[in-house]
């Protein structure tokens, strides 16, 4: 019950920074993109603030014997720069920048009710399920870091 608490909680204030910092704006976003045209630099303190929250955070949460909520870390070990991380990158990298959404903002999103939110979510986990429809059935396998469940 304590992770499960633990979570809402950490997806509530996620959703509310967000909003907070405009990200759930597709025009904030891709006005940040802009670089050649009308530039918006604002989501960059955004983007600064998280790293500094980041660093902090995890700097001194793994100092601790063991996390509050599971009984161990689950740090990943795998630091290879590989071609599917290349390619995955560059495809999320498109999309946010043609829609200027990305999951976490396009999941809160939906709480507006805005039809192209909705669009935009249908297509990404229409994604999910090719990937894992041709996962399943290629030859061609993707390393997986860790199995679900």
């Amino acid at each position: 019950m304590k992770a499960l608490a633990s979570a809402a909680v950490s997806g509530i204030l996620f959703g509310v920074g967000l909003a907070l910092s405009g990200m759930l704006n597709p025009a904030k976003v891709i006005g940040f993109l802009d670089f050649f045209g009308n530039w918006d630099p604002s989501l960059a303190f955004v983007m600064g603030g998280g790293v500094v929250v980041a660093f902090v955070g995890f700097s001194r949460i793994t100092r601790r014997e063991q996390p509050v909520c599971e009984a161990s870390f689950n740090i990943p070990q795998q630091k290879d720069i590989t071609p599917n991380l290349i390619i995955g990158s560059g495809i999320f990298g498109i999309g946010w920048g043609l829609v200027g959404l990305c999951p976490g903002p396009a999941f809160s999103s939906l709480s507006f009710g805005r039809w192209e939110s909705m669009v935009f979510f249908a297509a990404l986990i229409a994604g999910m399920v090719i990937y894992r429809f041709t996962y399943n059935i290629s030859g061609f396998k993707l390393p997986r870091v860790a199995e679900d469940g």
